[in-house]
């Protein structure tokens, strides 16, 4: 059958055609071409109104692309839990590690944009790692940015006998020393190394990184004097601070943190640059209906605020900032901009000892 033979919802006449076309003919067309536009219409605001009310009507999937345990794996939960109790639908954790946290993003940008895969985002895997691994992961393109959770501070934590005892003192100490003072930091890559090196190089440091496995290695021989200070967050050797082994120089949260009263911020000691979390956030495939970002985003941002929530943070040194989409997008572009030069100027061969 040609396209003349077709049914009329198939062929309209082009206009050239028109003075061909029975009279009738063309007003039935007209009247059934109207009410397929109406229809269109009608279901394009259905999907919207859906979007806004009827989601989710089955389980969400949200991937934490780091193993369990930690803050990731901390706020994710925290989140996937409140988030389920608000929609009463299951919001299910799957925790898919690899590359720095791109494995189980790269999975997520590939996902439907409907809401049902999200990713739990953030300055490791979506800052750092992509700018490390150059696997092509387009963090402000590739992904619906929904809102930010927040995340710990990092700390300058020295051994306890070291004579330096504040700030000034340390970095006078570090420069008299011909080698150069050892630090460690939780891994290459990892925000705390990052400070760490903004911290070395904005003040000319006399100081030689030396990278571990996790902050628990990092912590053992920082007690066992083999480096003399390193960055991580405070929860990592809180224990061994209170306890006399280690002592925290100086925190990189906007204010003093609950548990650490006496731990300056940098900022106090006049070094704003170095505040900083290591934040974690949430995210989906890009292309995300808008409707659902807003709606997603103040749904996360009223369980932040939530009393069991906030004290479950806090509890973890978690630290939170209250954006909506638009400014929660300048905020990651902004942090891109910040910590770019600085990783790449870190790939030139020798600059870290592993």
């Amino acid at each position: 059958m040609n396209s003349r033979e077709s049914s009329p919802l198939q062929y309209v006449a082009p206009i050239n055609e028109m003075r061909d076309v029975n009279p009738s003919l063309l007003s039935r067309r007209q009247a059934m071409v109207a009410a397929l536009a109406s229809c269109a219409g009608a279901l394009q605001n259905t999907a919207s109104a859906q979007t806004k009310t009827d989601w989710p009507q089955r389980p969400v999937k949200i991937v934490v692309p780091y193993s369990a345990g930690g803050s990731a794996d901390t706020l994710g939960r925290l989140i996937a839990d409140y988030l389920g109790n608000t929609y009463k639908q299951p919001f299910i954790i799957e925790n898919r590690g690899g590359a720095g946290g791109t494995l189980g993003s790269i999975a997520v940008a590939k996902a439907i944009p409907d809401g049902y895969t999200l990713v739990l985002s953030g300055i490791g895997s979506h800052v750092i790692a992509p700018l490390q691994l150059g696997n092509g992961m387009n963090p402000m393109k590739d992904f619906t940015h929904l809102a930010l959770l927040g995340g710990p501070p990092s700390a300058l934590v020295v051994n306890a006998d070291l004579p330096a005892k504040d700030i000034k003192s340390f970095m006078a100490y570090a420069n008299s020393t011909p080698k150069g003072l050892s630090w460690g930091s939780p891994g290459l890559g990892t925000h705390a190394q990052l400070i760490g090196e903004l911290f070395v190089e904005s003040n000319k440091l006399n100081l030689v990184h030396i990278s571990y496995k996790g902050a628990g290695p990092a912590v053992m021989d920082l007690l066992g004097g083999q480096i003399q200070a390193g960055f991580m967050t405070l929860r990592s050797a809180s224990s061994h601070i209170q306890g006399g082994k280690l002592r925290a120089l100086a925190v990189t949260s906007a204010k003093r943190l609950k548990d650490h009263p006496n731990v300056s911020t940098f900022a106090e000691l006049g070094f704003p640059q170095l505040t900083a979390i290591t934040w974690f956030s949430v995210s989906g495939p890009a292309g995300m209906p808008k409707a659902l970002v807003a709606n997603l985003n103040t749904e996360i941002r009223r369980g932040l605020r939530t009393l069991a929530i906030k004290e479950q943070l806090a509890s973890e040194d978690i630290e939170t900032q209250d954006l909506d989409p638009e400014a929660f997008n300048q905020f990651f572009r902004s942090e891109i901009e910040k910590w770019s030069p600085l990783v790449r100027s870190l790939q030139q061969p020798g600059r870290v000892k592993q």
